[in-house]
């Protein structure tokens, strides 16, 4: 896990209310930078389930995680996956792109600055803010269940069974029940 010690982060904390953001709830059309007037916004992935990945381009953890995406975006994609990763550090615009030669991920690796993230995530003033930090998106553009490092979805021991069988819960929403078998539980996931 790695922590975000940022001083834009804790000055945007300061001025959120302590209260953690309901889910679920709608995605603001977050615009994820990929390089000088390059933007990839989540809004154009509607009608995929999504999983939106603030990362450390250094921070060993999130690196597990992005693995773990690979493969997921690889198998899942053409079922209707689409990741998204934005790493979040001060340098973050000068690390991607040796984070991308690196990791070679087959989706979209961005930045922004890491208040737009807490913005985003909506975290609480008074904790610490851990990373990475996932969230996952449905079809409709909701979020349905976010994470972070702490969380025990992603002790790195079990992150990536953990991850898979969200995205697979995710891609099944609404999907019609099988005959013969009870449905699943659907739980909204908490914040971490």
């Amino acid at each position: 896990m790695c922590k975000l010690r940022a001083t834009a982060a804790l000055c945007l904390l300061a001025g959120m209310t302590a209260a953690a953001a309901p889910l679920p709830r709608p995605a603001p059309d977050l615009a994820i930078n990929l390089a000088v007037n390059k933007q990839v916004r989540l809004s154009q992935y509607r009608g995929k389930t999504v999983v939106l990945a603030f990362i450390l381009t250094y921070c060993s953890h999130c690196q597990a995680v992005v693995r773990g995406l690979i493969k997921d975006q690889e198998e899942l994609g053409p079922k209707g996956l689409q990741v998204v990763a934005c790493a979040i550090e001060d340098v973050a615009a000068t690390a991607v792109p040796g984070f991308v030669r690196q990791f070679a991920p087959n989706f979209p690796v961005g930045y922004n600055t890491s208040a737009e993230a807490v913005k985003f995530l909506q975290h609480p003033p008074m904790m610490g803010f851990f990373m990475p930090a996932l969230v996952f998106i449905d079809k409709n553009g909701v979020i349905r269940a976010q994470y972070e490092g702490r969380d025990d979805m992603l002790k790195e021991s079990v992150q990536e069974k953990n991850v898979r069988d969200k995205i697979l819960e995710m891609m099944n929403q609404g999907a019609p029940a099988t005959p013969g078998k009870a449905p699943g539980k659907k739980g909204a996931g908490k914040k971490g």
